[in-house]
Order: structure tokens, then sequence, then C-alpha cells
């Protein structure tokens, strides 16, 4: 089937409840939407049975919702960031990806643009994320995102997810490794935004050093459960380790007997684990 222009849905916004300080911004996983994701991710509880917007009164949540998109696979339209062949193997027709990476990335960072306006130019006070495929996506946006992005966000959260084209990024890693051995986290910060947008056909943003260096030193917490059937920790373990070999702040949390066959953050253990990271990094 040929490349389709996907139309993205409206956003579903949970305001705050207190004067406003900071935004939330959230990319559900394949097959699900924001509304979806909201009500799964709102009806979760620390152990001190507190939900996230009660902890958190003054910001505003956005969940983005992807669309329908063809899968070549299962032969069928299904809500997806992007098309992929196997979840066993992120790296198997990596062709099928690119299409909608390009488009959802795109889609995504004009949505953190919008949000950095409403605070001010505050891009601190921007928190990213996702889950599944969400957070796939939302991974590769914030590593595209130096030049549109002037400054750094202020947290990110990734749950049951990876990095899209983890080969491409490895191969970068190890020549720029035989190259800048003592400085791998400040070459490999300059030159992986452009060769991420590259990898999608994207024009590089004219973007300066000091952004690219911003960017990337957003603090990262990611969640992955031992037992995930849908997506398996080793693909979340290799997005750590990515992460830490350009440089990157990455704190790794796992945990077992989630719900949806480990496929979803731990009650209350990976909460309790998320609102004391973002409390950390916003307060």
């Amino acid at each position: 089937m040929e490349a389709e222009n996907t139309t993205f849905p409206d956003l579903h916004i949970v305001e705050p409840q207190a004067p406003h300080t900071h935004t939330a911004i959230f990319l559900h996983g394949r097959g699900s939407n924001g509304p979806e994701v909201t009500e799964d991710l709102f009806s979760s509880k620390t152990s001190g049975g507190q939900d996230l917007p009660s902890l958190f009164p003054s910001w505003r949540w956005v969940f983005p919702s992807s669309g329908s998109r063809w899968n070549a696979t299962f032969m069928e339209h299904q809500s997806a960031w992007f098309d992929i062949a196997s979840l066993a193997d992120t790296n198997r027709r990596q062709d099928l990806q690119i299409q909608g990476l390009k488009e959802s990335s795109q889609y995504v960072l004009g949505v953190i643009e919008r949000e950095i306006e409403l605070l001010g130019g505050r891009s601190d006070n921007i928190i990213f994320g996702g889950l599944s495929q969400g957070m796939a996506t939302a991974l590769w946006t914030l590593l595209c995102s130096p030049g549109r992005v002037k400054g750094r966000i202020g947290a990110f959260v990734g749950c049951c997810g990876w990095i899209p084209f983890t080969l491409h990024i490895d191969q970068a890693i190890q020549l720029y490794r035989s190259k800048y051995a003592s400085e791998l986290g400040t070459s490999m910060c300059l030159i992986m935004p452009a060769f991420l947008l590259g990898t999608t056909g994207c024009p590089p943003f004219d973007s300066k050093p000091e952004e690219v260096k911003a960017v990337l030193s957003t603090p990262v917490l990611l969640l992955h459960g031992t037992d995930d059937a849908v997506v398996d920790i080793s693909l979340g373990q290799q997005a750590c380790q990515l992460l830490k070999e350009m440089g990157m702040d990455v704190k790794f949390y796992e945990y077992s007997r989630a719900e949806n066959e480990g496929h979803w953050i731990k009650e209350p253990d990976g909460f309790d684990q998320i609102a004391a990271f973002l409390e950390s990094k916003t307060s």
C-alpha cells in the first residue's frame, strides 16, 4: 500500500486544578488513544492512595492521539504512531516505520512548542513521555527536537517501550567511539539529532550546539516489567544503554506482575517511582 498522510485527532486535555505551572505530554501505545490512556493512567494510584492529578494539581495534562494507520503485517488499519513489522525484532522491515515516525514526530513537536508558549517559554516545565510505541515515538521526538525546542525538557518518563532504529544508532555510537573515545557523550550529543532526522528523510533543524546539549540533558526515567509479554524488557534495557551512551542521565526501574501481561506500570510501586522522580526533577 502507498504511504498515506495521517490525520491526527483532537488533543485530549485535562486542565490543572490550580494555577498552571507545568504541562505533561504523554503518548499512548499502539491500539489505544489519548482518552483511553488518560483513564488508565489517572485511575492508578501510588501507595499513598493518590493519583497523578492530585499529586500535581498545577499541571496541565495533554494526551495526543495517533489516529488510524495502515499496518502492513496485519493488513488492517489500527491506531498507531508508526507501522512496525514485529515487536520481537523491532529492526525488521524498518522501512515501514519511516513515514509514521516522520509524521508523528513532527506533529508531536508542534504540540510541545505550543505548550512551551503557554508556559511563557519555560521548556523546563514540560514533562514528556509515553507508553510502549508511545515511548518509542516520544524518545525519537525528544532526540530530534533540538532546533525546535530551545531549552531543556524538564523530565522524560517512558514505560514498556524501546527506541526505533537501534542498529543504526548503535552503529553510529560505535563509529564515534573509535574517534572520540573520551568524549563520546559530547560528540554523540552534537550529531544524533541530524542523524535521526536524516533516517526519516527530514532536513535537520537549525540547532546550536548548546540547544542540542540542553535537550540531551533531560533527565529520564524508564520503567519496564521483567515479565512484559508484549515488549520484552531487553528492548527497554537497550534503550537505557543507548541513551546513557549519548551522555543522558537515565534511571531504569524494573518490576514484575503488572497488569496487562506485564505490559503496564506496576501499581502502586511504579507510580511511586514516577511520583518521586517527577517531584525531584520539577520542584
